[in-house]
């Protein structure tokens, strides 16, 4: 999209560009930047209610939509370059104002230090979510439906699938109620409703030692996505879809939220590009 055409072509080119990405600036390789390097311009915040340090909840008042009072999201210097820190505590998202669908996003993560309450002394959490949609906090009061490339420590590139949000995936039955994906296993669909669950383990790991960053590659064309972590394939999904009351439709665009979940965690180069389909290597 990004070579010359004549006018007769190039406009409507154009045109494409400006739907998906809005005014925003654009950089090499058709890429659009989602964080500009110096503020959360383009982002809205969600928090959940209050919690203890134990993670009892202690008031059903959401903190809100755009209402940080603990500094939850903020952006600061690393190594001499602009990050997204969350800190963690407290528990929500800070979610991207526009839609998206049919894309190529990358970013780069990295762990902190420090965590809280109910999570201190577990595996630091975070996550992903795409194809966003409907009410804040529909998941555990925190986020909104959608699908989760889990970023957890010795967990990342996993499928969740949050507040009805469903997916089809190829797996393996590794335990009594875990399923891990594989290429050539049976097509399972997961989702709250079904009785595998909605949640399926990645096939291998790829994810460097903690502190280190790390590439996530998210590929959505259609009903279908790969998750992608530092060059290796996670896993990949079918029939993107929903469900409301047991009324199946599909889940293929939304807003990407980027969870605070008790952990320390710095986020960078977040960049995202419209694809006409999804390169076959991945899908092999």
């Amino acid at each position: 999209m990004l070579r010359h055409f004549y006018l007769s072509i190039a406009l409507p080119a154009l045109l494409v560009v400006l739907a998906f990405a809005g005014k925003g600036p654009r950089s090499n390789g058709g890429w659009i930047p989602l964080f500009n390097g110096k503020d959360l311009s383009g982002w809205d915040t969600y928090l959940a209610p209050p919690t203890d340090s134990n993670g009892h909840r202690i008031s059903e008042q959401p903190i809100g939509l755009n209402n940080d009072p603990r500094h939850v999201f903020t952006v600061v210097t690393d190594s001499g370059e602009k990050v997204i820190r969350i800190s963690g505590d407290g528990t929500g998202a800070v979610i991207t104002q526009k839609d998206y669908s049919d894309y190529h996003l990358q970013l780069m993560f990295r762990w902190g230090v420090l965590q809280w309450g109910a999570k201190k002394h577990k595996k630091k959490d975070s996550g992903l979510l795409y194809h966003s949609v409907g009410p804040y906090g529909a998941d555990g009061g925190a986020w909104l439906r959608s699908h989760e490339f889990q970023v957890q420590e010795g967990d990342v590139g996993e499928y969740w699938g949050c507040a009805g949000g469903m997916a089809d995936i190829p797996a393996v039955k590794k335990t009594d109620s875990g399923y891990e994906y594989n290429p050539a296993g049976q097509l399972y669909t997961f989702s709250v409703y079904n009785t595998m669950g909605r949640h399926c383990y990645k096939r291998g790991d790829a994810e460097r030692a903690t502190g280190e960053w790390n590439t996530l590659d998210l590929y959505c064309h259609g009903d279908t996505s790969v998750h992608v972590v530092n060059g290796r394939v996670m896993m990949v999904l079918y029939h993107l879809a929903q469900s409301d009351s047991g009324k199946v439709s599909p889940l293929t665009r939304g807003r990407i939220q980027l969870q605070s979940e008790g952990a320390e965690v710095f986020y960078k180069q977040i960049k995202i590009r419209p694809i006409s389909q999804i390169p076959v290597d991945l899908l092999k």
